[in-house]
């Protein structure tokens, strides 16, 4: 296989396709680079994390990850990957990156005392009333099991950092975290905890530089702003920028201050972004970047409501698309968190991340989806269905738009002039050291699962009971 520069503008033909084959079960593809064969994936997906509900009208529905965890499945790529059913993150834990009150309200707050809260300060002085940490708008309503699922999402997570950390593993996928817009002290964008934060800061313990990528449609605030001042954590965020879409923040403009002045790239782009510009602009940017930067793990947010047709999107990427950045990433062989994020086509959002995970697997895909219970949700049964023409997007990027943007961000590059110079302290104890009886169980888990190992076997979830898959 002929390895391609990232100049190279190949999304159509990328080596990174691995759907070409006939079969409708994962397969090992022949003259991969040997490095990329032996990389060491894990996979990680919270017991029964897809049954959560935001709300019968809400667009964010967990039950993508239902979706999408059958379908990995279905096509076996769990036999190529480590599969985990991780712990609870615990308050402890949450709260070293979000606020104690924040925390503390999170964990108590139902439906019913969020409206009783409500009532209550409707009797009262602004000054004096109840704080609901934006809990209870319409983006971030509170539901059945709010905490329980913020702490599953986390928990894999920082999971999934903490492998990479021990050097167990060379990629790890949790398709529930990517929840971007969380703050220190509120909710926001559907977002409760910002587990990205958290996991950033597990692999800060270890490593002096993380790249922080991030492919939702939406500006991944919360992460840039948790890490605005810093010049270990370089964020990337390409998303739409205007037209008071949301968040509204992202301008080219938004740098950095202090230490962390030049360390945040924004690339705002506007609607109808086809495959070909929006391959070949991440590529350009990215690679520079990563030369540039010279990180030692990466982080990369995959939100698919950068997919075209989405409920809430307006760009016109294919799966395949998507699924090149993803692989033109994985292509630097460095340490690598993937992570999901938005994404509100619940069909669209399942194929697109089983599809990646057959990509950082690096493994090769049917074209047909397998059968699963859930069918119904995927007619036609293609892993890649066409876009019809009629309801795509008009694409406002003009290549010379583009071309400016390119080049306002290789200037930026250039003044970045280099990684930092990190001086690394000892390392401090990892945030999953707050408590004797945390370790411990802690160990007797990984000891559990050595056992189980060298039994020959993976502990896995599979329609929402676990099932033991053969090694």
């Amino acid at each position: 296989m002929v390895q391609t520069s990232y100049y190279d503008p190949t999304f159509s033909d990328s080596a990174f396709f691995y759907d070409r084959q006939s079969s409708s079960l994962a397969q090992r593809k022949d003259g991969r680079l040997a490095d990329h064969f032996n990389r060491k994936v894990s996979y990680y997906h919270p017991k029964d994390v897809g049954l959560y509900h935001y709300g019968p009208l809400h667009p964010m529905k967990p039950f993508r990850l239902t979706l999408t965890n059958e379908l990995v499945l279905g096509y076996g790529l769990h036999e190529y990957m480590d599969v985990y059913a991780p712990r609870k993150a615990t308050a402890g834990e949450i709260s070293q990156f979000h606020s104690e009150d924040y925390v503390d309200y999170l964990s108590r707050v139902t439906p019913a005392s969020l409206a009783a809260d409500i009532d209550v300060n409707r009797t009262l002085p602004a000054d004096s009333q109840i704080h609901t940490h934006r809990i209870g708008d319409d983006d971030c309503p509170a539901f059945s099991g709010l905490f329980n699922f913020c702490q599953q999402y986390a928990g894999a997570s920082l999971a999934a950092a903490r492998k990479l950390n021990i050097g167990a593993t060379d990629i790890a996928i949790n398709w529930s975290g990517g929840l971007h817009h969380a703050k220190k002290g509120e909710a926001s964008g559907f977002c409760y905890v910002n587990d990205i934060v958290l996991a950033i800061l597990e692999l800060l313990r270890l490593h002096p530089r993380v790249l922080y990528i991030d492919i939702d449609i939406h500006h991944g605030d919360g992460v840039q702003e948790a890490f605005y001042r810093s010049n270990r954590v370089l964020t990337v965020s390409f998303h739409k920028f205007g037209d008071h879409f949301f968040p509204g923040t992202g301008d080219v403009s938004e740098t950095g201050l202090n230490e962390g002045k030049y360390f945040s790239l924004n690339v705002p782009l506007q609607d109808g972004i086809d495959d070909q510009s929006y391959v070949q602009l991440f590529k350009d940017i990215m690679g520079p970047t990563i030369n540039t930067f010279q990180p030692s793990v990466i982080v990369l947010q995959c939100g698919a409501d950068s997919l075209g047709l989405d409920r809430l999107g307006s760009f016109n990427l294919s799966i395949r698309a998507h699924g090149e950045c993803v692989g033109f990433i994985k292509q630097f062989n460095l340490p690598l968190l993937v992570v999901g994020g938005g994404g509100y086509r619940q069909s669209s959002v399942s194929r697109c991340w089983t599809y990646e995970t057959s990509v950082l697997a690096g493994v090769s895909i049917s074209s047909t989806l397998p059968n699963t219970l859930y069918n119904g949700y995927f007619p036609g049964m293609e892993l890649h269905p066409t876009l019809n023409n009629s309801h795509l997007i008009p694409n406002k990027n003009t290549y010379a738009d583009l071309e400016a943007l390119k080049r306002k961000i290789h200037e930026q590059l250039r003044v970045l002039n280099g990684a930092p110079s990190i001086q690394m302290q000892e390392i401090p104890p990892s945030i999953t050291g707050l408590t004797e009886e945390v370790d411990d169980a802690m160990e007797e888990e990984e000891e559990d699962r050595r056992e189980e190992e060298r039994d020959g076997y993976l502990w896995g979830v599979h329609s929402g009971s676990r099932h033991v898959y053969k090694r």
